[in-house]
Order: structure tokens, then sequence, then C-alpha cells
């Protein structure tokens, strides 16, 4: 696995580039049969004032093949290199049996936090398939920071502050009674909501009273604040349920209303260092300097805004955490948003400004348009799920009648099919939500990856590897392919890392599967001879092992059996 700094430092001693420089410079080529490693040439054109290919030809008559490496080649403008199958496959399957699980990952991140500020519930809503993105790419990142050796610190930033819950209070003393709240749970909460506005656009009363009962939760009254405390439990409760069906945790639950006692700070600081400006009557950070609107920072009645809270939690995680990176999972319509009060942040002159990023996606719709709560039309994500999981199991009850656990092997693959769907795309792409969509199992999808784990489970419940391995036996074109797809997943991995992409994990992962399947159906893996029985079934054991890490790595889980 370390042929490409080998090439690199071989083609440093002859053309002066740093090997550092030559190894990112790297490329696979797109046909296997061009080779492993690509050198393009262009970079070296105006320094030797050479044409690419005579660089590329001349390159492949110096350069001293280092152990392992076959052969170098120029193609055009490029030099490729074909790496010996055997020292390939030898060097592969080492260290995947050597790092085990960690395979793919690193302890560059040791010692260092990276905040992750992902799904944020909305108390006394549900979670709905808008949520989706947000929660599975901040999960999948969770994963990979910590695969990476970063300690990731989950952030559920939730939603639990502003007029809303002064109109959910209204609601329920109006039209409400616990019983039926306590037993429907958010959607009761969510059907008082709708009536609320339903009832306000004849009754503007009602937007004052709303207003009243908000100005009590901030001040503490009694009642108010049960009955917030009570809507809040009953959405975190329901909530958990789902985040619990799909393996995804938080380390911390602290929302808009953790930062009440905490915005004072925010407001002095931005005064004792000129900041802050009187606008109309509010109180802003001019930011025309760097092409952005002003950044309102209290509105002239002096209540504070989602930018004075964010940079309130900001400074609280920096304290709290120390964090190398603090990465905000949201999408790409609240980029303005960002920029903003990041460059507040910076021209407070805290040098970690550059350390906050925001991680955005594309939206979700329906096919009728954008999701509202208000209206009424939102597909919950709880439905979605099981949904998923209730078609999965048909399909099994047909296909697999006497699989043990199939409820819940089920559960894993339903699940596993709707995570896939939104992370084998990049993130910043609009989705319109459709349910043939997301619930098509055939193709390039969760389930074809978890099948392909458990195809290899099952191989290797007739006969495990044992004793020395023979590499040269896996010098096929399909065992050879299956290797090159085991070996580029460690890049993929520190790729989605630097990127914040985890649909390139997902994409490693399926050229594995494909590369296994093509390998399970050409080659017999449990052959005649011993020896070469043993070699397929170690790259058989090796591909399991990086499949189940690379699942996991974008949360699905790895049945052994479908």
């Amino acid at each position: 696995m370390e042929f490409r700094s080998m090439i690199a430092e071989a083609i440093a001693e002859k053309t002066g580039l740093p090997a550092e420089e030559i190894a990112g410079l790297l490329e696979t080529p797109p046909n296997p049969e061009l080779g492993d490693f690509a050198f393009p040439c262009f970079r070296l054109a105006k320094t030797l004032r050479k044409a690419p290919p005579l660089i590329a030809q001349e390159l492949a008559e110096s350069v001293a093949l280092p152990e392992g490496v076959g052969s170098a080649q120029p193609a055009g403008g490029y030099l490729n290199f074909t790496l010996d199958r055997s020292a390939q496959a030898r060097a592969v399957l080492s260290r995947i049996y050597a790092e085990g699980a960690r395979y793919g990952g690193s302890s560059e991140g040791a010692g260092r936090n990276v905040c992750i500020d992902y799904s944020s519930v909305n108390i006394a809503k549900p979670l709905h398939i808008g949520h989706l993105p947000s929660t599975v790419i901040g999960n999948a990142l969770y994963r990979i920071c910590r695969h990476m050796g970063y300690h990731p610190v989950g952030i559920n930033h939730l939603g639990d502050w502003g007029t809303q819950f002064g109109k959910m209070i209204c609601a329920y003393k109006a039209w409400g009674d616990r019983e039926t709240i306590e037993r429907g749970g958010v959607d009761e909460l969510v059907k008082l909501y709708v009536r609320f506005h339903q009832e306000a656009e004849q009754d503007e009363s009602l937007n004052e009273a709303a207003r009243g009962w908000f100005k009590k939760i901030e001040d503490r009254d009694p009642e108010a604040t049960a009955l917030f405390e009570w809507f809040k439990k009953i959405t975190l409760e329901e909530v958990q349920q789902v985040f619990d069906l799909m393996g995804i945790r938080f380390d911390s639950y602290a929302g808009e209303s953790f930062y009440n006692d905490k915005m004072d700070r925010v407001v002095n600081e931005l005064s004792e260092k000129g900041l802050l400006k009187l606008d109309q009557g509010a109180k802003i950070v001019d930011l025309s300097a760097y092409k952005m609107p002003p950044c309102i920072i209290l509105r002239s009645d002096g209540a504070t805004l989602y930018a004075t809270r964010d940079i309130a939690a900001a400074l609280y995680r920096k304290d709290t955490y120390d964090f190398a990176k603090c990465l905000y999972v949201v999408a790409y319509q609240q980029d303005l948003h960002f920029r903003q009060w990041f460059k507040v942040v910076e021209l407070m002159g805290y040098d970690w400004a550059k350390d906050l990023v925001h991680v955005s996606f594309g939206m979700v719709s329906g096919t009728e348009g954008a999701f509202s709560t208000r209206r009424g039309n939102m597909v919950k994500l709880r439905d979605v799920l099981n949904a998923a999981i209730e078609k999965t199991g048909e399909i099994m009850k047909e296909k697999s009648p006497d699989l043990e656990n199939r409820d819940a092997v089920a559960r894993d693959v339903g699940v596993g099919a709707l995570v896939w769907n939104s992370l084998y795309n990049g993130r910043i792409k609009d989705v319109v939500f459709d349910w043939d969509t997301v619930l098509n199992f055939d193709g390039e999808t969760g389930p074809y990856a978890q099948y392909t784990h458990a195809r290899a489970c099952s191989v290797l419940r007739k006969a495990q590897p044992q004793g020395e391995i023979d590499y040269s036996l896996l010098s096929d074109d399909e065992s050879r392919g299956l290797i090159a797809a085991l070996a580029a997943f460690p890049d993929a991995v520190r790729e989605a890392m630097d990127k914040y992409e985890p649909y390139l994990v997902s994409r490693a992962v399926m050229a594995i599967c494909q590369a296994f399947n093509r390998f399970y159906y050409q080659q017999r893996i449990m052959a005649e001879d011993a020896a070469l029985r043993n070699a397929r079934l170690t790259l058989t054991d090796a591909t399991r092992r990086v499949l189940a890490i690379g699942l996991d790595l974008v949360g699905l889980a790895a049945p052994e059996r479908m």
C-alpha cells in the first residue's frame, strides 16, 4: 500500500519535484488495462520545455522501478505504472488483516475534537423526510471522523425557542387535552399547530395571544414553562425512537433555549470591540466591505436572532470542546447566514473562525413542491422508514422464508435502503422525494451492498482461509480488479473526510461489491486445488471485512444472512 509513495519518490529523483507533490498528482487510470497509477507529465512541460509525451517517454526509460512495480509505460502525456500482481495482492491483503476494523482509518485526529451539528429537531414537530439528509450526512461524518482518529461530538441543535411555542400553548389551551396528546404524541401537537394557523387567518387576536404566551415562557411563568417542557419531552421521546431505529446517536441536545443566558456575552463583546452599529433601531454588524448584507444581532425590539444564538453556541462549543473543526450540516439555502456570522466571529478576533465549516446539502421537496408543517403536507420520516421495512419484509418472506431473525434483517435492510439513497450522490444535489425511487431496491442500492456482504459471509461459512497464502494465485483479472477496489478504499475514506462527502465512501463500497460479484461468478472460490481455494477464501474474507467497515461508516448494518 506504499506503492504510491515509492513511485512518487522514484519520479522525484528524476524530475526534482517534491515526492509529496507527485504523490498528490498520481491518478488511477480509467481503464485497469492501462495500469494502476498514472503520472500526468503536463506539470513538467513548462519547466523542461518539452512536450508531455516526450517527457513520459524519457521518464519511462530512466525511472528506477520500485520493488513490486512491474512496469512503467508512456501513454500520451501520461506515464502509467503497473504493479506486480502478486506483490499488490500481498500488500493489500496483509494491510487489511493487520489493521482489522481500523482499515482505511488513521490516528491523525488523536486528541482532537470535531463538533458536528446535524439533524436539528424542531420541538412539537415530527421528524420529516426533509430531516433525512442532515441526519444521515451528519451521522456518516461522525463515523468517518471517528475512523480517522478524531473524537466526534454529535450535537442536535434543537429548534426549541420562538413564538411558535406561544402558538402551541395557545392552541392547546383552546382545543387540546392532555390525555389525547399523551396518547397521540407529536402528531396531536402538529394537528393543534395546523389548526392554530387556520383559525388565526380568521382571528388575528390569536397571534397576539400567542405572543403573550411566548413572553410568559421567556419570563419563566410556571404554567407556560411546564407546558413548554412537556412538549419538549414528548418530542424527544418520539424522535429518539426514530434515531434508535436508524442507529444514530447524539452527544448533546443543547438547542436554542440553552443559549438564552449566553447571548449577553456576544452583544457586549461586539459592542466593546466597536463592531455593533445602530440601524433603524436594530443593532447590526456591517458586512458591506465583504459584499454581504448586515448581520443583525438585535432587532429593534431587543430580541435576538439566529445569528446571535449561533455565535453564542460557537463560543460555548469552543470553550467546552476546544474543537479542531465545528461542522454545520445544514441545507445550502442557509449559506448566506453562515457566511455572515462566520465573518462576524472572524471580526471578533477569533482565529478559530477558519475552523467553522458549513457542510451544505440540497433541499428535499415533494412532487408538488416544498413541504410545510403549517400546511400539513409533511412526509414523516418514521412513515418512510416503516414502509421501507415493510417492503423489505415482504421481499424476504418470499425469497428467504426460512431466514432466522427475518424481522431484524428486514429492519436493517429497509433502513439501509433509505440511508444509502441519501448518501450515494454528492450532498449538494436537490432531491425530489418520490416513494417509488426510495423503495426501489434494484441497481446500486444499499440492499445490494448488504447482500454482497451476506454473500461473502455465506461462502465463509463453508470454509475459512488457513495457513500461508500463495498470492501469485490471485493474478486473474477478476481477483486483480477486486484487490484494486479494496486498495482504493482508504483513499476514498480520506477524501470523504477532507471534502465532507460521505458519498465517496458509498461509491467505494459499491465498487468493491461490483468487483466481488464479478469475482464470485467468474472464479470458483471453492476450487479443487487447496492452495487456490485458500487464496480465494482469503480474498473473500478480506472483502467481507472491508465491506463491513464501509457499510458502518455510512450508517448501514452489515447482515451476515439475507
